[in-house]
C-alpha cells in the first residue's frame, strides 16, 4: 500500500502542526513531487551525507528529518556546495525531503515530551506554553516535571549517559555531584534561551544541549548568589532529539498503514573525539 507524498505531508502536519513552529523556523516539504507515491520513509535528525546515502541506498521515497536542511537563507543549490549536492542526490533518486522541527518540539509526544517520558518524569508541563492560535493545551517548548524518587546530579548524569546514544562529547554537568534533584527541567536540542524562565530557575537541574561558556557561567553565578537555581547538564544535541524518532515512526505507521517507516541509527553528532587533560 502506498500514499501520495501530499497525503504523507498532510499526516505529518496533522501530527506536528506547522502553526506550532517558531517564527524563524522552516519546517514542511522541502523537495519532491506531491503526486509521487510513497512506500518507504526514513527518519533522521539531520540531513547530512550519511543519512542521505542511507535513504537512497535503502530505496526510501521520503527522508523525514527533524532539522530543516534549508533553515537559513540559501542563494544557490549548486552541487559544489553541500546543500545543493545533497538535494541533487535526493532528487535524482526520487527521494523527497520533509522537515518537522520546532513544530515537533512543542507537541505532546514530541521531542522534549519523549525525553521527559524516558526519564520517568511525572506532573510534566511545558516550560513555555504555545501561543499560536488553536494551540492545544499542554504544548510548548521544553518540559519540567518531578522524578519518582530523588536522586543526585551525578547519578542523573550517569543515567543520561545510559539513556541517550553515546557521543564523543559525552555528558557535561555544572553543579555539585551530590546535590539532590527532585525537579527536572529539560529541552531537547539547544535550550539556553530558556535559562531565565521561572520553571527552569526553580528546578533542581536543567538538561539541554549546546550550552555555551557565558550562559552557563552567568546562570551558575546567579544561582550561587541567590541560593537557588538549577544545576546544568549538557548532552549531545543529536542524541537528545534522536530519542523522539521511534515515537514519530510509530505515529506514522499508525496513520499510514502499509508504508515501511524506519529510523536511522547513524550518529550525526558532528564531534568525532575528545582529548581529556
Amino acid at each position: 500500500m502506498s500514499f501520495s507524498l501530499a497525503e504523507v505531508a498532510r499526516v505529518s502536519h496533522d501530527l506536528w502542526p506547522l502553526s506550532g513552529a517558531e517564527d524563524w523556523d522552516a519546517p514542511g516539504l522541502v523537495s519532491g513531487d506531491p503526486a509521487a507515491r510513497v512506500e518507504s520513509i526514513l527518519l533522521a535528525v539531520d540531513v547530512v551525507a550519511d543519512t542521505v546515502a542511507e535513504a537512497v541506498d535503502t530505496g526510501a521515497d521520503l527522508l523525514l528529518a527533524h532539522h530543516p536542511l534549508l533553515l537559513r537563507g540559501v542563494t544557490s543549490v549548486a552541487e559544489d556546495r553541500y546543500k545543493g549536492a545533497l538535494l541533487a542526490r535526493l532528487i535524482r533518486a526520487d527521494c523527497a525531503l520533509l522537515a518537522a522541527h520546532t513544530n515537533a518540539d512543542v507537541v505532546a509526544d514530541g521531542v522534549s515530551d519523549i525525553f521527559a517520558q524516558r526519564l520517568g518524569l511525572t506532573d510534566v508541563r511545558p516550560i513555555t506554553t504555545g501561543t499560536a492560535p488553536g494551540t492545544a493545551p499542554g504544548t510548548g517548548i521544553g518540559r519540567v516535571g518531578r522524578l519518582a524518587e530523588p536522586t543526585t546530579v551525578g547519578a542523573l548524569a550517569r543515567l543520561l549517559a545510559e539513556l541517550v546514544p553515546p557521543t564523543a562529547s559525552g555528558i557535561r554537568a555544572a553543579g555539585g555531584y551530590s546535590d539532590i534533584v527532585r525537579t527536572v527541567a529539560l529541552c531537547g536540542g539547544a535550550g539556553d534561551s530558556l535559562l531565565r524562565e521561572p520553571p527552569v530557575r526553580s528546578a533542581d537541574v536543567f538538561i539541554t544541549s549546546d550550552l555555551r561558556h557565558h550562559p552557563v557561567s552567568e546562570s551558575r553565578e546567579q544561582s550561587m548568589l541567590a541560593g537557588v537555581g538549577p544545576a546544568l547538564i549538557d548532552v549531545s544535541h543529536w542524541a537528545s532529539e534522536w530519542l523522539w524518532l521511534e515515537t514519530a515512526a510509530q505515529q506514522l505507521r499508525a496513520r499510514l498503514p502499509g508504508i515501511l517507516v524506519q529510523v536511522s541509527d547513524l550518529s550525526t553528532d558532528p564531534w568525532d573525539f575528545v582529548v581529556t587533560q
